[in-house]
């Protein structure tokens, strides 16, 4: 055997011993402590519903996931992190709507591609959208929101929890239906800007289910109307936004599980397969529901579905708010 002959060996053998080890690695995932990145505060809806089903799927990996909130830019800021992070399933992200389809359109020199620089892992929970206020606002229901933001809308501001967040871009939405345009107030993070509605520092905000219950029930805020078509048990007495008048405002965010480009498949389905476990759960549904989450159907859990709803709801937001951007 001549000398390229030989090396062509030795590099033909090293990368089958490398696969192997990487094939061995993953079959034996996790071995150690899991991080999910988590882009928002503690407290808000995002972080609410990672803790909830991340710590049934801890049980089942036999391994602890450390959350870890990284708040900046709508989401984009963790987003970025995990995109770059090793690909070897010890560094996940809960993204959501706005991380991996709104931020899209309204940032134009985004570091990463939600439809490409991710293995979708699977989708945690539905979050339909409320239109909320400060307890003490002047409109007794829908139709009076609506033409009194219109009549005042130089002189109101609305929270979000940055360009690119699930409140931003639901409220640009209804913005849009209304063509009001108030004055935004950033917040890092849908906790905090809950916070700033219930103290009566600003005077509305769309925001997503999971953060509102507890608020709306004790009186703290007030809810106008749910985006959704049907009413939420978790909150019956809310009417959808087409019973209260504006059946145009419609809108429903989510949560899912991604890991980096290029984690191994067997890697992907393990994490998969205990999503699926965990919303199996009773004590885990019923702690969503009560938060007045959507739990995915059994055909909405896999990979290949969040990855055609990416796909599909990067196109819808796009049209939304690809104006907004130029």
């Amino acid at each position: 055997m001549n000398l390229f002959k030989r090396m062509l060996a030795t590099c033909a053998f090293s990368a089958l011993a490398a696969a192997g080890a990487a094939s061995a690695q993953a079959q034996d995932y996790p071995t150690r402590n899991i991080t999910m990145i988590v882009p928002f505060a503690a407290g808000g809806p995002t972080d609410v519903i990672a803790r909830i089903v991340t710590g049934h799927m801890q049980q089942t990996l036999g391994q602890t996931i450390i959350i870890e909130n990284v708040v900046g830019a709508g989401g984009t800021t963790a987003s970025t992190r995990a995109a770059r992070a090793t690909p070897d399933g010890y560094t996940l992200i809960t993204g959501h709507m706005g991380t991996h389809a709104a931020s899209v359109p309204l940032y134009p020199n985004l570091a990463y591609h939600p439809d490409t620089s991710f293995e979708p892992v699977g989708l945690l929970a539905g979050t339909p959208i409320l239109i909320l206020a400060r307890k003490d606002f002047p409109p007794k229901d829908l139709k009076e929101f609506v033409t009194y933001v219109k009549a005042n809308t130089e002189k109101l501001n609305a929270a979000h929890a940055g360009v690119g967040s699930v409140s931003y871009s639901s409220c640009q939405l209804l913005n849009s239906v209304l063509k009001i345009n108030p004055t935004g107030v950033p917040f890092n993070g849908t906790g905090p800007a809950m916070n700033a509605l219930v103290a009566g520092q600003v005077d509305y905000m769309c925001d997503q289910i999971v953060n509102a219950v507890p608020q709306i029930n004790g009186g703290t805020i007030k809810a106008y109307a749910i985006a959704t078509p049907e009413r939420n048990p978790s909150l019956p007495n809310v009417p959808t936004t087409a019973e209260a008048g504006l059946p145009e405002f419609q809108a429903q965010a989510w949560n899912a599980i991604f890991a980096p480009k290029g984690t191994p498949p067997e890697v992907v389905a393990k994490l998969n397969a205990a999503i699926v476990k965990a919303l199996d759960d009773e004590t885990v549904r019923k702690r969503l529901l009560e938060l007045g989450s959507v739990i995915p159907k059994k055909e909405e859990r896999s990979p290949e579905a969040l990855r055609t709803l990416v796909r599909s709801e990067i196109a819808k937001w796009t049209a939304v708010l690809k104006p907004l951007s130029n």
